[in-house]
């Protein structure tokens, strides 16, 4: 405390007291603190000008980094960034363990896109307060390692059912993934409007939607898919105050690294409030590194801090390079001060609302780790799980069980529970098995998988008791450590796990195989195998563990038993050849189990390590080979076979939807999942869960992974034409609902749609009431519907309730590329109202009123990015700063429809670069349409090195749709035709 401060806080009390004594105070006196920044009772502002006035500027640089220093002389502590929080607290890195990770045991509710499966944001919210008040208790223990700005949740859209972290995601719809995330997020936060439980931070800005190549392939998004999809998911939780700030994504958007995106002009123009915004990890190193944006790091780090990104997740627990960086670019004059003030600034605005700097911790100060794994919490988690469960098919009404029956309970996932890279550890285990077997005394059970053994030259593959050991070519006879049992998670992954202890064997460490993993786990999966048959009857044990994407032992992935049996990688011609025997068949076991039973649930799945992850596409979308295997001789076993499928994306099953009578999807739910399960196959809850994304049929043709394009590709229910296996917002109940008395009216700036839904059956029950519109006449291509509102609602048998939704005009906007903002065409819309995208059960029109979008003018520059249409192009960047133009190769063109040239014109004018010499035709009608002209575009000197270039046309008068249509390689950022 410095001798001024000093005395002015003597000179505060003395005041006070004098007026004490006078009687002249009629409020008690406040507290004096230290500094103004500690007053609770200071505006926020001026608190966080305090403070930062008081910090060096090596102190600002520092807190640059994702671990914030303690500032010891003004009694700060150390904060660090990024508690992983997306289905409960997850896990942290430790600053005092050189970075390690250090993973919660606490509540696990369902995966993200489970918990968006419930459509019900208040219940949501609930989730969201349970999460954030353990992530404070976790703090309350250990505040250097469990910190309060949480990661979560990921609002990416789930645009392709092949992405690898389709668990962490909502929805493929904007409206759904905002409303659950804007519940998540405000549940984290708490309702206090000037303090937080916790700071969540949405994942991952902008268009994050593949694992291949993710930090160097671009997501190209055209101004309509950028701002009536993209766009829409992350807004709507930030102007809901519903989060603190974003995550920056790995990959480019449109030619630009999002990492140094301009979020300023974007996320920021969304809320009034700080936002403390990070990179991804690796994030600022990418720059320089695998995408080349940057020759130095100073360089990246100005881009970064002046693109409004506050804290580099960059080089674990050493944040020396990030501050040379920094004050590197502070030398060579690429920053400022003021560039480094306002990103503290922001840091500080969440800081002190997480109560930080409050004497008593804030609100929220008090939460300790009881909360963990309370009973309440408990309760919660199983309610969600059982809320986000979605029954796909129940034909003859086979579910619910009847307790009194005998059930036999089989599959690779009935008697274990999974955790994924994003989840806690589960503190206990209610598998399906020990969840069905509280309700019925008469469940039988296998999992329904091979147990072999492997045998060479007369000796057995064996491995250890206990914590497990080194495998080795061994003892001559079959026993307990000798055999294991065989995991299919298809396209001939598998996983083995020892008979010996239960568990898995591992490439542990880059070494050996063992067998001592609980699960399959880490971010290198070594746990994956493959049992590969040879011509001559003998089998070859290949190591799979992430070869597609780390192919680091070469071709050197083949098992290799030495002399005295140790274990070693070789190639396929010299690995050792082992003779499969087959201990016992799962398949004859399961189908046993099932022919004693008057039911079978047979429960099948994914593996949240091996089938898609992040950093991993799928390829495949089907269920592994032998698990569909398993599920149809079970069914012609026993034809009263329900099917539970424990998973995170959309499955074809369609063989199994047209054989067995009831399916019932989930995803991996945590430790109440058995409980959740047996509640809604006993009928104790009645499913109310939708599908939040559409499963395509198998074979159905899915675009290309990288194109972000769905208006281009009819990708998603928004575009799509082709008819689902199960459809975006599908969904079963064991009861009836009834609609009627569809009714519209007109109310300010919109509209009021209400409906009658009635319970016309037997059994209590949630109906997810959904709002869908099309619009009839377009100058665009309009989604074949699109929802615009949703309601949970809860009914008695017989019960009504009249459910309303606000339709807003401004909803039915579209992103008008001619003047570059929203507009409402005058049109007829469809007013569509049902229990999924594909049932819908009232139909009214209405007639909207708006504004005719008018033809172009292209005698004003015009954007080219801002075109109708296009074959081939892609989106770049115009500068590394801002901007997006067109890249081209010859044969490719872009369109500009409806365009008034009047009495005509007589020039062209295009803005280029381009490092080669190369041409642009101006074609009318069609891309071989009548040439108008042919603009000669010279070398400008690179790719952003821009020129105009320019050229005499001919006939083009009236309306006309123009094509610019390219012979080279080039850039063009806008068109200009002259008079």
């Amino acid at each position: 405390m410095s001798l001024s401060t000093k005395a002015a806080t003597r000179a505060v009390a003395a005041v006070a007291a004098t007026a004490l004594t006078l009687g002249l105070c009629a409020a008690p006196a406040r507290a004096a603190y230290d500094y103004p920044f500690r007053d609770p009772a200071l505006p926020l502002n001026q608190r966080v000008d305090d403070l930062l006035g008081r910090l060096t500027q090596a102190e600002k640089i520092s807190w640059l980094h994702q671990y914030q220093p303690a500032v010891d002389r003004l009694g700060i502590g150390l904060f660090k960034t990024g508690t992983e929080a997306l289905h409960g607290v997850a896990w942290s890195t430790d600053i005092d363990n050189g970075g390690g990770v250090v993973t919660a045991e606490g509540t696990v509710f369902p995966q993200a896109v489970g918990l968006a499966s419930t459509w019900n944001p208040d219940l949501i919210k609930k989730v969201g307060a349970a999460v954030g008040d353990e992530a404070r208790g976790y703090h309350a223990e250990n505040p250097r390692l469990w910190g309060l700005q949480l990661w979560a949740p990921v609002v990416n859209l789930l645009r392709d059912p092949r992405w690898g972290r389709n668990e962490e995601g909502y929805s493929e719809d904007p409206l759904l993934t905002g409303a659950i995330s804007t519940a998540y997020g405000s549940g984290i936060q708490g309702d206090d409007p000037d303090h937080l439980r916790a700071a969540p931070v949405l994942k991952h800005f902008l268009a994050n939607n593949n694992e291949v190549r993710r930090d160097t392939t671009s997501a190209g998004l055209r101004p309509r898919v950028l701002n009536e999809y993209d766009v829409p998911a992350f807004r709507t939780a930030l102007r809901a105050g519903a989060a603190t700030g974003v995550m920056t994504a790995y990959n480019l958007v449109n030619g630009r690294p999002a990492t140094v995106t301009d979020l300023n002009s974007t996320v920021r123009t969304w809320t009034d409030r700080p936002l403390f915004n990070v990179s991804d990890a690796g994030g600022p190193n990418n720059l320089t590194g695998s995408q080349g944006y940057f020759a130095t790091q100073a360089e990246a780090a100005a881009a970064m801090l002046k693109a409004g990104v506050e804290s580099f997740t960059v080089n674990d627990t050493n944040a020396a390079p990030t501050v040379a960086a920094v004050n590197e670019a502070l030398s060579r004059g690429l920053l400022t001060q003021a560039d480094i003030d306002t990103a503290v600034r922001n840091i500080l605005g969440v800081r002190f609302r997480l109560g930080e700097f409050d004497p008593d911790g804030g609100p929220y100060g008090k939460i300790t780790k009881d909360v963990v794994d309370s009973p309440a919490h408990r309760a919660l988690a199983r309610r969600t799980a059982a809320e986000a469960a979605v029954l796909l098919k129940n034909s003859g009404k086979t579910l619910p069980l009847s307790p009194a029956k005998k059930v036999a309970v089989v599959g690779p996932l009935a008697d274990t529970l999974y955790t994924d890279w994003y989840s806690g550890r589960l503190p206990y285990r209610v598998t399906p098995l020990e969840g069905i077997r509280a309700r019925s005394a008469a469940a039988v059970t296998s999992e329904g998988v091979d147990r072999i053994a492997l045998r060479s030259g007369g000796r057995y593959l064996t491995a250890g008791t206990g914590a497990g050991a080194d495998l080795r070519l061994s003892a001559t006879t079959a026993g307990a450590t000798e055999q294991f049992d065989v995991f299919d998670w298809g396209q001939g992954i598998v996983t083995l796990r020892s008979v010996a202890n239960g568990k898995y064997v591992s490439r542990a460490n880059w070494s050996t195989l063992v067998n001592n993993q609980e699960q399959p786990t880490g971010w290198f999966v070594q746990e994956q195998f493959k049992l590969e048959a040879q011509a001559d009857g003998t089998t070859l044990l290949r190591y799979a563990g992430y070869e597609t994407a780390y192919d680091w032992f070469g071709p050197n992935k083949y098992v290799k038993a030495a002399a005295d049996g140790t274990l070693g990688l070789t190639v396929a011609e010299d690995a050792t050849r082992f003779e499969k025997e087959t201990v016992r068949s799962g398949i004859a076991e399961a189908v046993a189990a099932a022919k004693g039973a008057d039911a079978a649930v047979v429960v099948v799945g994914s593996m949240p390590f091996i089938n898609g992850r992040e950093d991993h596409d799928r390829t495949d979308l089907g269920l592994a080979e032998g698990q569909r295997a398993l599920v149809e001789a079970v069914h012609a076993a026993n034809p009263n076979t329900v099917v539970v499928l424990e998973n995170s994306y959309p499955t074809t099953i369609d063989r199994l939807q047209e054989k067995v009578p009831a399916i019932l999807w989930t995803t991996h739910a945590g430790a109440e999942t058995g409980n959740a399960l047996a509640d809604l196959l006993y009928g104790d809850a009645n499913p109310a869960g939708r599908l939040t994304q559409t499963w395509p049929k198998e074979g159905a043709a899915l675009p290309d992974i990288l194109d972000y394009d769905i208006v281009k590709t009819g990708a998603t229910y928004l575009y799509s034409k082709a008819r689902p296996l199960y459809a975006f917002g599908h969904g079963l109940s064991y009861t009836t609902f009834g609609y009627q008395g569809l009714r519209t009216t007109a109310k300010s700036g919109g509209y009021e749609v209400s409906v009658k839904v009635t319970n016309t059956g037997s059994r209590a029950g949630d109906e997810v009431v959904q709002l869908y519109t099309h619009q009839h006449a377009s100058r665009v291509e309009q989604p074949v519907k699109q929802l615009r509102g949703f309601q949970r609602v809860s009914l008695a048998p017989g019960e009504s309730k009249t459910v309303r939704f606000s339709l807003k005009t401004a909803d039915l906007a579209l992103w008008d590329v001619t003047r570059g903002r929203f507009a409402v065409e005058p049109s007829t819309h469809d007013v569509l109202v049902g229990s999924s995208s594909d049932r819908i059960h009232q139909r009214a029109t209405l007639q909207v009123a708006g504004e005719r979008i008018p033809a172009r003018d292209l005698t004003t520059a015009t954007r080219a990015a801002d075109f109708d249409d296009y074959a081939g192009v892609e989106l770049v960047d115009e500068t590394k700063v801002r901007g997006d133009a067109v890249g081209a190769s010859a044969g490719e063109w872009i369109a500009f429809k409806d365009a008034d040239f009047r009495a005509g014109v007589t020039g062209v004018r295009l803005g280029v670069a381009a490092s080669a010499a190369s041409s642009v035709e101006i074609r009318l009608g069609s891309p071989t349409g009548r040439l108008a002209g042919t603009v000669p575009v010279t070398a400008t000197g690179g790719i952003y090195s821009w020129a105009t270039a320019g050229a005499p046309v001919t006939g083009v008068r009236g309306r006309q749709d123009v094509y610019l249509v390219f012979r080279g390689a080039l850039r063009v950022k806008d068109v200009a035709f002259t008079r």
